[in-house]
């Protein structure tokens, strides 16, 4: 259970972390504070059923796209983070290119990086509670 929620946390802070960052580096994607949060929680639980499922389907039918899975799926999540919620505007060809590239690189760095930040919390947590080790 603490991993599922370990995970959970990941995913919600990388793409946090991805939308806010692309937000300052791509012209075109802007972020609305009103619908923020749900834009978030929409394009997280997007991504991670849409990444494995896409997975499995390019794995079976066409294994040149393994590749681009993880980009075609932060696209799909973009797209319905876009037009069912309030907090993310895109506008333009470019801003959607742009967007897709950086949103899937940060959360892909994100969701790579914040468990090992997690795991040395909890090492370094642990050593100061119990000096003998």
């Amino acid at each position: 259970m603490v991993r599922f929620l370990i995970r959970v946390v990941v995913f919600i802070v990388s793409a946090t972390l991805g939308l806010l960052i692309t937000s300052l580096v791509v012209d075109g994607f802007t972020i609305h504070a009103s619908g923020f949060v749900t834009s978030v929680l929409v394009f997280a639980v997007l991504q991670s059923v849409l990444s494995p499922f896409l997975a499995k389907v390019a794995h079976r039918h066409a294994r040149a796209l393994l590749g681009g899975v993880g980009l075609l799926s932060t696209f799909v999540a973009l797209v319905v983070a876009h037009f069912f919620t309030d907090g993310l505007q895109i506008t333009g060809a470019t801003a959607w290119i742009a967007a897709t590239v950086v949103v899937w690189l940060v959360t892909a760095l994100a969701t790579w990086l914040l468990p090992f930040l997690f795991v040395k919390k909890k090492v370094e947590q642990k050593r100061a509670n119990n000096p003998s080790t």
